[in-house]
């Protein structure tokens, strides 16, 4: 069996570490490689018989993806070490976006340090079409944020704010109604999304001011991830679709 490929959630966090050291490998012998690497072999991600592996983000496979990182980044004069697309994307992600990235990093940290990253199930659609793709948030992340909005309690009470506020169950990027086109089978449904991503809010319980009522369409296209990106509030996705439109018409 081979060592799987790095994921996203690992590659940020390899990746600050890269970061907070002046964009400079680390080596084996570094307290930091071998905490990461002990943490890494406990994510819950990959499966049991890989983490089994010795070779799996073992101190030399750190050291050698912090190397990665190193002599990939743009002032970096020697010669580059040879690295797949997913780090190139995040080594790309740092360099335009470096704040948000540490904080995904330490949202990730946190999560793993009390626990609830790890009880966590696989949520549906949490792997994105595009594969090679790297986001800022790591797939726990939105793992976790999946979970969450598919909560139904939550939902039923974003539902029933709206009801006492007087609102219509509509979507807030594209007015999507399903009662409207689905009739009595539509009446009183609407997903939720939440308006911060979780690298920025943090693990903190969820309220309902941070969830926003968005159609399944559109709520699929807020999780989709290009590169540096996999997260949008529904006024980013209303942006997007008045760009496309404004494109359309040229």
């Amino acid at each position: 069996m081979k060592s799987p490929a790095w994921t996203e959630d690992e590659l940020v966090l390899a990746g600050a570490l890269v970061v907070k050291n002046g964009w400079r490998e680390l080596r084996t012998g570094d307290q930091e490689v071998q905490e990461l690497s002990e943490l890494l072999r406990s994510l819950p991600i990959h499966s049991p018989e890989a983490r089994a592996l010795p070779e799996f983000r073992s101190l030399d496979s750190v050291s050698r993806k912090t190397t990665d990182f190193a002599t990939n980044y743009g002032s970096y004069s020697g010669k580059p070490t040879r690295c797949g697309e997913p780090t190139l994307q995040m080594i790309k992600a740092f360099t335009e976006r470096e704040p948000e990235m540490l904080q995904a990093a330490q949202a990730i940290e946190e999560g793993i340090g009390s626990g609830e990253l790890h009880l966590l199930p696989r949520q549906p659609d949490e792997v994105d079409d595009d594969e090679g793709f790297t986001a800022i948030e790591g797939r726990l992340l939105v793992r976790r944020a999946l979970a969450r909005e598919r909560d139904p309690k939550l939902r039923k009470q974003k539902i029933r704010q709206l009801s006492r506020d007087g609102r219509p169950l509509t979507c807030e990027v594209c007015d999507f109604n399903f009662a409207r086109i689905y009739g009595d089978l539509g009446e009183g449904y609407i997903e939720v999304h939440h308006v911060t991503p979780l690298y920025l809010s943090g693990l903190r319980r969820t309220k309902l001011e941070d969830l926003a009522c968005v159609c399944s369409n559109c709520h699929r296209m807020c999780h989709r991830s290009r590169p540096g990106e996999s997260w949008r509030t529904p006024g980013a996705l209303r942006d997007e679709i008045r760009k496309s439109a404004q494109n359309s018409a040229h």
